[in-house]
């Protein structure tokens, strides 16, 4: 058994020109790894995950990996960070399907959600947690069109199309696990554009959660903090970078596999009785309901 230890290493100033970022790029790399032995809460159940390439994605395919399930990703063109998921998948002894693609496009998230349905059977978990980032302060001048819609194809139209695509095949049982953030309660003066979409995200949580409550399916949010992944260097400058989640009362970034488990409990049998709900691992900042 791996030893519940949480590594706080040092962050070092570091910048991509890319959004979301590489994940292989990163230094140090993002720690995704499982602490414990599964046990099979996922046993038998297929996962479709969003963005499941690289951070917050990857750790919940290793862990959803871990506790049985069979795993598909979809990421819009970050092929070497897919490549590596998929082998971590393959190396719990599972199998993970990947799809390249702009999941803002309708027609490509449904055809995505239909090839995972064709081949494995069946559909029990989505996590919708693929997502855009930029600063944007001032906004009359760093928030253009073209990021502003990048960001809303991302993080609000992906989430209706996927969802859309997947409830012809979820079943009583069935769940929906959406990645929001914290900014989407607190807000955030330099992340105008993405704290809105963030905000966008919650309100869909809650409204779906409560539409599909007489199904039986369950729908429900994690809103991270300043957690370690290609986000990061993807979207900041190398001096923010530097001290990046220095501001949480726990001092410190929090690791993508510390944020997987509150996917796991949402997503599978300890969390049967929650809907409509938020999950908070954010360093202990304090946030509204």
């Amino acid at each position: 058994m791996t030893k519940d230890v949480v590594n706080d290493p040092k962050i070092k100033p570091q910048a991509q020109d890319t959004m979301p970022g590489r994940e292989y790029e990163m230094d140090p790399a993002p720690d995704w790894k499982p602490r414990f032995p599964g046990v099979g809460k996922l046993e038998g159940k297929v996962a479709f995950i969003t963005g499941g390439d690289s951070g917050i994605g990857r750790a919940v395919a290793a862990l959803f990996a871990r506790e049985g399930a069979k795993i598909a990703i979809a990421y819009r063109e970050e092929s070497r960070d897919a490549e590596d998921t998929k082998k971590i998948v393959e190396d719990e002894g599972s199998e993970c399907l990947t799809f390249e693609g702009d999941l803002g496009d309708k027609a490509h998230a449904t055809k995505v959600v239909e090839d995972t349905v064709a081949h494995y059977g069946k559909l029990d978990i989505v996590v919708n947690n693929a997502s855009q980032q930029y600063l944007d302060w001032p906004i009359d001048e760093d928030l253009t069109e073209e990021r502003l819609d990048d960001m809303l194809r991302s993080n609000v139209k992906s989430y209706f199309h996927v969802t859309q695509a997947a409830l012809k095949h979820l079943k009583e049982g069935a769940t929906i696990v959406n990645t929001t953030s914290v900014n989407a309660f607190k807000g955030n003066d330099k992340l105008v554009g993405y704290s809105t979409t963030k905000g966008a995200e919650l309100a869909f949580s809650r409204s779906i959660a409560m539409a599909l409550a007489e199904r039986g399916i369950r729908v429900n949010a994690v809103a991270p903090g300043p957690i370690w992944t290609p986000f990061i260097p993807g979207s900041m400058p190398p001096e923010m970078v530097e001290d990046f989640g220095k501001s949480t009362p726990l001092g410190r970034a929090g690791q993508p596999w510390e944020v997987a488990t509150a996917y796991l409990f949402l997503a599978g049998p300890d969390g049967t009785y929650f809907t409509g709900q938020t999950l908070h691992p954010n360093g202990g900042k304090i946030v509204g309901a």
